[in-house]
């Protein structure tokens, strides 16, 4: 492996752009695995009483009920990736910890029609009021995503409410690209390329609203479904009827992000395991080992060019 290195660099001792994509790409996916090890190693989840549990699995029974009911598996979905995307490892706030309470974020331009979503699980929360907003909006994620047909995702509660949301404009902008999804899942958040395109692979699952993000559509003929059908989509091309975000199309054009669309549109079970990964450290950015993300975001801070 040294010597495919050494042998791209040029007379001038100077490295090709390619090579220095592959010296990165490569240089990120070690920094990936010792952090995967490390974080197996050093979760310390707070520790909750036998009733909070308790009542944590008969609302995730509730859950279920609605949540069938209702086909909003999708907005459930974003509802908790919204309050969980907002963690900044530099400065330590935002994050899962149940601030979509508050008018100030809803009111944000990225959470537009979350409302919905806080009215619909209102008649649950009322019915457990113990368990907190945080554990509560994370729950009913992680219920969405199994009940409609994916991967079973851990949940861990003990979550604090935090008592003040964090400011606008730190969730990813789906007009952008490649840098702009690093910028903000690895620099920010502290997560892996793997995740970008597990995490991706959600849109298998609603649809978009011109009133609420200015796009139109949904990503697979069946959004009720959570499936690799967004990941076979993309690769097929765009289609009258569904849609295609600059931001998804963006990971077809990536050295590192196309061979795992790729993998994940043949692939289900290992779409499914990455993805329960990824979406189980979206949920608990900051939560159990605020540390270990902060030296994640620096280093990758360092791979970012």
């Amino acid at each position: 492996m040294l010597a495919t290195v050494f042998s791209s660099f040029d007379e001038s001792g100077f490295v090709s752009s390619l090579s220095l994509s592959w010296i990165c790409s490569y240089g990120s996916l070690l920094v990936d695995r010792f952090f995967e090890v490390l974080a197996k190693m050093t979760k310390n989840y707070p520790a909750v009483s036998e009733e909070y549990q308790k009542a944590i699995e008969k609302c995730k029974r509730k859950l279920r009920g609605l949540i069938a009911e209702k086909n909003c598996a999708p907005i459930m979905v974003r509802l908790a990736w919204h309050s969980a995307g907002t963690f900044d490892c530099a400065s330590r706030t935002g994050g899962p910890f149940g601030t979509m309470r508050f008018d100030d974020e809803l009111a944000h331009g990225a959470n537009n029609g979350l409302h919905i979503a806080l009215r619909l699980l209102e008649p649950i929360r009322e019915q457990f009021p113990t368990i907190s907003h945080a554990d509560f909006h994370q729950l009913a994620g992680v219920v969405a995503v199994e009940v409609t047909g994916g991967p079973e995702i851990p949940f861990h509660p003990g979550r604090e409410d935090k008592p003040q949301p964090p400011p606008e404009g730190r969730l990813p902008d789906a007009t952008k690209g490649c840098d702009h999804l690093r910028q903000v899942f690895l620099k920010q958040m502290g997560l892996t390329d793997q995740d970008i395109v597990a995490l991706s692979g959600a849109h298998t699952l609603g649809r978009c609203h011109k009133d609420r993000s200015g796009f139109e559509g949904a990503w697979t003929s069946n959004p009720l479904i959570f499936d690799n059908s967004y990941f076979k989509e993309l690769l097929s091309g765009e289609k009258e009827g569904l849609l295609q975000l600059p931001s998804d199309k963006a990971l077809l054009d990536d050295p590192v992000f196309r061979p795992l669309v790729e993998k994940y549109a043949n692939d289900e079970e290992a779409f499914f395991a990455d993805y329960a990964e990824a979406h189980l450290k979206l949920s608990e950015l900051g939560y159990y080992f605020e540390s270990l993300n902060l030296s994640r975001c620096k280093l990758n801070s360092i791979m970012i060019f």
